[in-house]
């Protein structure tokens, strides 16, 4: 008689469990994925069951997608201690091999307190099964090149090759940029040469610092939501707001993060997939990009290292015509409080939000597209100008408001617009963790998302008053009055304050509407 005991138990991947989810979530009937799988429905049961946790793996990138075992290490600090180490040494392109993985393993579980642990050969192979890892040979000329920097012969490499594979199936419209920077967002003209070149690790400047996150399309047609991280979660100044022109996230230092990157990217795809699209995003190997969740809609090229000087197109010009914008707005502000007699020049964090995103969607699709030629990435012949052009722009139409704010606030002579622009160039964005910080990571399951409290470094903004619809819809009606006493209004000046209008005037009717249905509802 046959031994039914000798049957092979089969077992399935990460991604193969996730295809058989995806398929029931799709609208198939059960007992049809079932036979298109070959499981039995009880097995099928199992892994709806246990959807959440693939997700989560998925989500954090924890296990490679064939792995077929989720079965957690021996040592899982030490595990996940190593791993953290060996993501940040991938996204700088630095070439690891087994023996140098062990040495690391065995310098963390010292750090850990575990002297019983030898980081074996047989526990270097499974720690590259629950990851996913390929430890490739590599010979020593193609080390020595990566090791000293790409040049210009890896950029015309990528530009003849890579780049070319990459956006083949793409048109401008479905290529995107996204990079990140940072932002001194109450620097004064006069505190430019202070905080020239200061990287912002910590201390005073962390409070008066914001990073921003921009992502554009290869065409200019599309410019997605800035993301801006701050310290605090629940700033003064953001209380009672429920909307603003941009994503606000906050953590200790306001800086990105790969949890908050990753967020953003999830988001991304989510809306790429609702509206049945598929986009190609270009980004650069910082810490924060370098482990990134599983993505339907959105394939990922990595830029060269080393080379997002020269490659990458927010970098090109994009990001500074932002920030000469933003810059703009802030001596507008500074101008308009002196002449008001207000002592407090500083703007809030509420305030500079608003002048970053206003300056984000005032870059001209032109700009975008020049620096996108620029890059290499797009054909020059679709515009006549050259790509110098772009930044120089809006510098041109604030050279005179600079001289006014300079005379005004004391500037030395030294110090001209470009530095007042550039003085946040040089901030961090993100963080590169050092060994202490992946033991303290593994050990008080402390991060760099934890945002700082909630009024700290705002205890100088007052709170502002909260604003009725009737006085919304009143500030309007004052607004159209002062218009009509101006000369040479343009057209599309009227067009925005209808639009506004319309939106205030839906709000308070639809209020009304509800209010009249409770108090009927309750009469009843």
């Amino acid at each position: 008689m046959a031994n039914k005991g000798n049957k092979k138990r089969r077992q399935f991947s990460l991604e193969e469990k996730m295809k058989v989810v995806e398929a029931v979530d799709s609208g198939k009937r059960k007992g049809d994925v079932a036979k298109e799988f070959g499981i039995t429905p009880s097995t099928l049961s199992t892994f709806l069951k246990d959807r959440a946790k693939f997700e989560e793996k998925v989500r954090e990138a924890s296990v490679g997608p064939q792995r077929k075992r989720m079965r957690n290490a021996l040592y899982d600090d030490i595990d996940k201690a190593v791993f953290a180490w060996f993501r940040e040494i991938h996204a700088k392109n630095i070439l690891v091999t087994g023996s140098v993985i062990r040495k690391k393993a065995l310098n963390l579980a010292n750090m850990l307190g575990y002297d019983n642990f030898q980081a074996s050969v047989g526990w270097l192979n499974r720690f590259r099964d629950r990851h996913g890892i390929a430890l490739k040979a590599v010979c020593r000329e193609d080390s020595d090149r990566l090791m000293n920097g790409l040049g210009i012969d890896k950029v015309n490499e990528w530009h003849a090759g890579e780049i070319i594979k990459l956006i083949a199936d793409y048109s401008p419209d479905d290529i995107f940029n996204a990079d990140e920077t940072g932002v001194f967002f109450q620097l004064l003209p006069q505190h430019t040469l202070a905080a020239k070149g200061d990287h912002c690790r910590g201390g005073k400047k962390a409070k008066q610092r914001l990073t921003a996150l921009f992502c554009c399309n290869a065409s200019g047609t599309e410019k997605m939501r800035p993301l801006i991280v701050g310290r605090s979660a629940n700033p003064r100044c953001l209380r009672n707001v429920h909307s603003l022109p941009c994503d606000y996230r906050a953590n200790r230092w306001a800086w990105m993060t790969q949890d908050l990157f990753n967020e953003w990217l999830m988001q991304v795809d989510a809306r790429m997939k609702r509206a049945e699209r598929r986009i190609l995003l270009l980004i650069d190997n910082c810490s924060a990009h370098n482990m990134l969740p599983r993505l339907e809609r959105i394939q990922v090229g990595y830029l060269p290292s080393n080379c997002t000087a020269v490659l990458q197109p927010l970098n090109l010009g994009i990001i500074h015509t932002m920030k000469v914008l933003y810059r703009s707005h802030l001596l507008k502000q500074i101008l308009l409080k002196r002449h008001s007699s207000e002592d407090q020049e500083k703007v809030d964090m509420r305030q500079a939000i608003d002048m970053i995103a206003a300056a984000w969607w005032s870059v001209k699709q032109s700009t975008v597209v020049r620096c996108w030629q620029k890059a290499g990435i797009i054909p020059m012949e679709l515009t006549d100008s050259g790509p110098e052009a772009a930044a120089s722009e809006p510098e041109i139409a604030t050279e005179e408001l600079w001289h006014s704010v300079a005379i005004a606030t004391c500037v030395p002579n030294e110090i001209n617009f470009q530095d007042f622009v550039t003085a946040d160039d040089d901030l961090i964005i993100s963080q590169d963790l050092m060994d202490t910080e992946v033991i303290q990571g593994t050990e008080a399951g402390e991060n760099t998302d934890e945002a700082g409290s909630e009024d700290e470094g705002e205890a100088s903004s007052p709170q502002q008053p909260k604003i009725t619809i009737t006085e919304a819809i009143s500030s309007v009606q004052k607004l159209r009055q002062f218009l009509s006493t101006c000369a040479g209004v343009p057209d599309a000046v009227f067009g925005q304050l209808n639009g506004i209008d319309e939106y205030l005037m839906r709000k308070v009717t639809q209020t009304l509407v509800d209010s009249k249905l409770t108090d009927f509802l309750q009469t009843k």
